[in-house]
């Protein structure tokens, strides 16, 4: 099963904190929508750029692209 990472990035002295309050909505949604094999973090890239990401399964990709909007993906190689 290919998955996919969909990324939303956050900058400035307050990106730590803001990404990681994205990934409370994203855990919420993806309770809500009943998704499986998810997985919500986030990662730092730097002192002032963190991202928060939502693992899905590539099927779903252009469903939640189009609802969630998310900056940016990739494929997912844990």
């Amino acid at each position: 099963m290919e998955q996919v990472k969909l990324i939303w990035d956050f900058r400035g002295p307050n990106a730590q904190p803001i990404a990681e309050h994205h990934v409370i909505h994203l855990k919420e949604f993806s309770d809500v929508e009943g998704l499986k094999h998810t997985l919500c973090a986030v990662e730092k890239i730097s002192e002032i750029h963190h991202i928060a990401y939502l693992v899905v399964e590539k099927t779903m990709m252009n469903e939640l692209r189009e609802r969630l909007k998310p900056n940016r993906g990739q494929l997912y190689n844990p």
